[in-house]
């Protein structure tokens, strides 16, 4: 059972406002030409405006509270989807594709370098020669540990974070509550050193690592937004 079956009907309240990242990979879909793999897919905040776009999605996620609130949504807007119930280090795909995507810091819920290793692995299995892989992922910095450590926050109206941090193991034990739903998860960042080292040693060529959606460059600052490349031969 996922951490994410018990809020399914929470989710899209609570990542209500993250909007930032869908016309990144929007773009990264269409340059693409699809059909494009999303691990990780959630309720679909990425994949259905990139179904709507007429780009084939192929959904994978490991709670199927979350794939049931995806197809709700997808068929709400009139967009179909391919959603598959499915563990990220062994998606069920057997299509090779142009573009695999990891939106929304999901490779945090990867907490050792095998299970990174096992995703990497299978996604470059996935890309047809020349493919891309493009995910974010975060790493905080002190500022933000002391102003959420060990505190209910409010996030959106009437749903909380409470965030424990602990910068020795490099984890982050998340609980988020809302109405009478709530669930905890951990999370677990590396550096972007070490992100550009495992894609190396999976096979990767790194084409851009960014430091937000705009295309900014990389500055030091918590996130990272990496474009990695299956090569060609």
């Amino acid at each position: 059972m996922s951490s994410y079956d018990a809020i399914a009907e929470l989710y899209d309240p609570w990542s209500a406002s993250v909007v930032e990242d869908v016309a990144f990979y929007l773009e990264e879909a269409r340059r693409s030409g699809g059909p494009i793999v999303e691990l990780g897919v959630g309720t679909g905040r990425i994949a259905v405006p990139l179904g709507a776009d007429g780009i084939h999605v192929i959904g994978i996620d490991s709670s199927r509270a979350m794939l049931e609130v995806c197809a709700r949504r997808a068929a709400l807007a009139g967009v179909t989807l391919d959603l598959r119930v499915g563990d990220l280090r062994e998606p069920p795909v057997t299509e090779r594709v142009p573009l695999v995507i990891c939106p929304f810091r999901s490779l945090l819920h990867m907490h050792t370098d095998e299970d990174r290793l096992s995703v990497l692995g299978a996604t470059h299995d996935l890309l047809v020669p020349g493919g891309r892989f493009v995910f974010d992922v975060f790493a905080p910095d002190a500022a933000d540990i002391a102003q959420t450590q060990a505190r209910w926050l409010e996030r959106e109206p009437g749903i909380f974070e409470h965030a424990v941090w602990d910068e020795s193991e490099r984890t982050l034990t998340l609980t988020i509550r809302g109405d009478e739903r709530g669930t905890t998860m951990a999370l677990a960042w590396l550096s972007p050193g070490e992100w550009r080292h495992l894609l190396m040693r999976a096979g990767f060529e790194i084409e851009a690592c960014y430091g937000w959606f705009d295309r900014s460059p990389y500055r030091g600052r918590e996130d990272t937004v990496w474009i990695a490349r299956r090569p060609s031969s």
